[in-house]
C-alpha cells in the first residue's frame, strides 16, 4: 500500500495499479486499494474500470466522501447524469461544505439544461460559500444561457470583486463583453488574464479572436505564435494562424500551418481545401489536384471545389479532366434552374455573409474560410480534486523541484535545454549501467513495459550482487531500478551498502540525498489516511522532523565536498534549507549555484521565492523576472500578483 501511493503522488499510474493488484490479492476485504487503484485507472481515463473499483470499495465501507465523488466524477466522464448526481447528493451527505462537489452536482443541472435546479443549487451553496468566485462564474454561465446579458455581466462583476487575482474570471468577463461586441474592453480583460496565466494557450486563442474581430490581423496572428508556443498541439491554433497567414498573403507559411493539422487530423477536409487552394496560388498545382480530389470525394456536391480544380487542370494541361469538372458545373447549373422552375428548394447549404466565424463541430465544407471557435460543451469544467499528486495540497506558489539522476524525462514542448554535468557525461561513457543517466527535476512516468523491465532488472541483479558482492555497479543499478519503481526503502539499502563498500562515490551520496527526500515526503503524505479509514501503518515517526531532513543535507554537504562545481548539488541543498525554514543558508547556497552559472532559471526562481518569504519582495520579484527571462514563465504571474499586492 505505502509503496503504491508512493507511484500514485509521483503519478506512476499503471506501476501503481501493479502494486494496488498485490494489495488486492492477499487483502480483498479492505476498501482502500480499490480506491487507489479507481483513482490510479481515473487518472488514465478509465473511467468505466475506474467506476467499477470504487462501487467494490463502496460496498466495502460506505462512509467515505470521495470514493462518490470520484465515481461521480467518472459517471460524468460516462454522460451517465443521474447516477452523477446521485453519487455528488451522497458525497454532501457526508461533506454539506464541499464546494467542488457542489460544482459537480451544479455542472449536471446545467448539462440537462435545468436552469431552475441550477439556480436552486446555486442559492444553497452561497448561503456558506458567498465569496467564492467560481460560483458566481457559473452564475454568469446560466444567466448566459437564459440570454440575460445584463444579469451575466453583474455576477462576472462580483466575481473579479471576490478574486481579482484569477485569470479565468478575466477571461470569463473577456468571452461576455466579446460576445455583446464590446471588443476593446473583451481585449483589455483578456490581456489582463494573460499577464495572471501567460502559459495557458487558450488565452491567447481566446485574444486572438477577439483581435480577428476588430480586424487587427496581425495581432491575432502574434496571438497564435504565443498559443502555439505554449501548446504546440493547438490544431485550432494552427489553422486559423493559416487562414490569417493566407490573407495576408504569407501562402507558404499558411501551408505549413495547414501540414501541422493535416498530420495530427488526416480527415479534416476544410484545412486540406484550405491547403489546395494554397498550392494552386503558389504554384503547386498537382498538389492542389491532389487536395481538391480528396475533398471532392467527401463532399460530391461541393460547386466551389470542381470549379477550382478544373482551372487547376486546365493550367496543367489536363483538358479533358477539366472538360469533365466543367461539364459537372453546367449539369449542376441546369439541375438547379430546373428545381427553382418547378418550386424545389435548393439542396446547397446557405450561409449567412456576415457570419466570420464557425464551431470547431461544424464540418460544412463552404465555412473553409472562417476562423475557428471551441465548441460551447467545452466550456463546462467539473472540478477534480485527484488529477496528479494524490493529497498534494494545491498551493498556488511552490518551489521549483529537486534535480535528480534519472532514466527518464518528460518531454520538453518549448525545447529547453538538457541539464549538463561533465563527471555525470564522463560516467554515462563507462557504459556501466543500462542506460545513460540524465540530470532532471522532471521525471516523467514509466509505461507498463518499462515498469517491467525495471522488475526483471532487480532479479537479475540480485543474482549478480550474490555474485560478485563487492561489486558496487551492481547495487547502484539495482537502486535506481527500486527508486524508479518508487520502493524507497530498498533503494536507501542498497546505497547505503554501496557506500559502506566506498564512501567516497559522489554520484552515490546525490543519489541517497534524493532517495531520502522522497522516502521522506511519501512518509508524511502516507500519515494521511483517507476519511473514514483506518490510519496506514507507516515505517518512521509519524512527523518527518528536520532531523530527517539534515540527513538529506548531510549527503548534500559530502557532494559538494567531493564535487564542488556541481551546481546542482547546492540548489537542492538550498531546496532542503528551505523546507527547513533555514532561509539564510539556503540562499548562501542558491547564490553559490548561480555564481558557478548565472542562467541556472530554477536556481533564480527559487531564490526569488525564499526572498518574498523574507519580506524582500523587490529583491525577490527581481530574481523571478531573470527566471521568467530564462523561460520559466509561471514566475510572471507571481509577478504580477505580488506587485498587485
Amino acid at each position: 500500500m505505502l509503496v503504491g501511493r508512493n507511484a500514485l503522488y509521483f503519478e506512476d499510474y499503471v506501476l501503481s495499479i501493479r502494486y494496488f493488484n498485490m494489495v488486492i490479492g492477499v487483502r480483498p476485504r479492505l476498501s482502500e486499494p480499490y480506491f487507489y487503484r479507481a483513482l490510479a485507472k481515473y487518472n488514465l481515463d478509465d473511467y468505466k474500470g475506474a467506476s467499477d473499483d470504487l462501487t467494490l470499495s463502496i460496498e466495502k465501507n460506505p462512509y467515505v466522501s470521495k470514493s462518490y465523488q470520484l465515481r461521480g466524477l467518472c459517471r460524468v466522464y460516462m454522460e451517465q447524469y443521474d447516477s452523477a448526481e446521485i453519487d455528488f447528493r451522497k458525497a454532501i451527505h457526508y461533506e454539506p461544505q464541499n464546494v467542488a462537489v457542489w460544482n459537480n452536482l451544479i455542472l449536471c443541472a446545467m448539462q440537462r439544461e435545468h436552469w431552475e435546479r441550477a439556480d436552486a443549487l446555486l442559492d444553497s451553496v452561497q448561503l456558506f460559500a458567498p465569496r467564492n468566485a467560481d460560483i458566481h462564474l457559473m452564475r454568469m454561465q446560466v444567466s448566459m444561457k437564459r440570454g440575460d446579458t445584463i444579469a451575466a455581466r453583474r455576477w462576472v462583476d462580483k466575481a473579479i470583486h471576490f478574486d481579482k487575482y484569477s485569470a479565468n474570471v478575466y477571461s470569463a468577463r473577456a468571452m461576455l463583453l466579446a460576445q455583446v461586441e464590446k471588443y476593446d474592453s473583451a481585449e483589455v480583460d483578456m490581456g489582463r488574464a494573460i499577464e495572471l496565466m501567460p502559459d495557458r494557450s487558450g488565452y491567447y486563442i481566446n485574444r486572438a479572436l477577439i483581435r480577428y474581430y476588430r480586424e487587427n490581423l496581425r495581432g491575432a496572428m502574434a496571438d497564435y505564435d504565443m498559443a502555439l508556443n505554449a501548446d504546440p498541439t493547438n490544431l485550432l491554433g494552427y489553422y486559423n494562424r493559416g487562414l490569417l497567414r493566407a490573407q495576408v498573403g504569407d501562402d507558404n507559411r499558411a501551408i505549413e500551418d495547414f501540414d501541422n493539422v493535416l498530420k495530427v487530423d488526416e480527415e479534416n477536409t476544410l484545412a486540406r481545401f484550405n491547403r489546395a487552394l494554397l498550392r494552386d496560388r503558389t504554384g503547386d498545382l498537382q498538389g492542389a489536384i491532389s487536395d481538391y480530389t480528396a475533398v471532392i470525394a467527401e463532399y460530391p456536391n461541393f460547386e466551389y471545389g470542381y470549379r477550382c480544380r478544373a482551372e487547376a487542370r486546365r493550367k496543367v494541361g489536363d483538358k479533358k479532366g477539366a472538360a469533365d469538372d466543367e461539364t459537372w458545373l453546367l449539369k449542376r447549373q441546369i439541375e438547379q434552374y430546373n428545381n427553382a422552375r418547378n418550386g424545389k428548394a435548393a439542396a446547397a447549404d446557405t450561409l449567412q455573409q456576415d457570419e466570420k466565424v464557425r464551431k470547431s463541430s461544424d464540418r460544412n465544407v463552404n465555412k473553409y474560410n472562417r476562423v475557428v471557435v471551441a465548441d460551447d460543451s467545452n466550456d463546462k469544467k467539473y472540478i477534480s480534486n485527484y488529477r496528479g499528486k494524490v493529497q498534494n495540497r494545491k498551493v498556488d506558489v511552490r518551489l521549483e523541484p529537486l534535480f535528480v539522476v534519472s532514466y527518464y524525462e518528460k518531454p520538453h514542448e518549448l525545447g529547453e535545454a538538457m541539464q549538463y554535468y561533465k563527471p555525470i557525461a564522463d560516467y554515462n561513457s563507462r557504459n556501466l549501467l543500462p542506460e545513460p543517466l540524465l540530470l532532471t527535476n522532471d521525471e516523467r512516468s514509466l509505461s507498463e513495459s518499462e515498469v517491467q523491465r525495471h522488475f526483471d532488472n532487480i532479479d537479475a541483479r540480485a543474482k549478480d550482487i550474490a555474485d560478485a558482492p563487492e561489486d558496487i555497479t551492481h547495487r547502484v543499478a539495482r537502486a535506481l531500478d527500486f527508486s524508479l519503481v518508487q520502493d524507497f526503502s530498498s533503494a536507501l539499502n542498497d546505497l547505503n551498502e554501496a557506500l559502506a563498500l566506498d564512501g567516497d562515490l559522489w554520484l552515490v551520496y546525490f543519489m541517497r540525498a534524493a532517495v531520502r527526500y522522497k522516502l521522506f515526503e511519501t512518509e508524511m503524505l502516507n500519515n494521511e489516511p483517507v476519511e473514514g479509514s483506518v490510519p496506514l501503518p507507516v515505517s518512521g515517526n509519524k512527523d518527518v522532523s528536520n532531523i530527517d531532513y539534515h540527513l538529506v543535507v548531510n549527503d548534500l554537504t559530502h557532494v559538494i565536498t567531493l564535487m564542488p562545481d556541481f551546481v546542482h548539488a547546492y540548489y537542492n541543498r538550498a531546496n532542503i534549507y528551505v523546507k527547513m525554514g533555514d532561509y539564510m543558508s539556503a540562499i548562501a547556497d542558491y547564490n553559490e549555484a548561480i555564481r558557478l552559472d548565472d542562467d541556472f532559471a530554477e536556481a533564480y526562481f527559487n531564490r526569488g521565492l525564499t526572498l518574498i518569504y523574507q519580506g524582500k519582495s523587490s529583491e525577490g520579484i527581481a530574481d523571478l523576472s531573470k527566471a521568467g527571462e530564462l523561460g520559466l514563465y509561471s514566475a510572471y504571474n507571481i509577478i504580477k500578483r505580488f506587485k498587485d499586492k
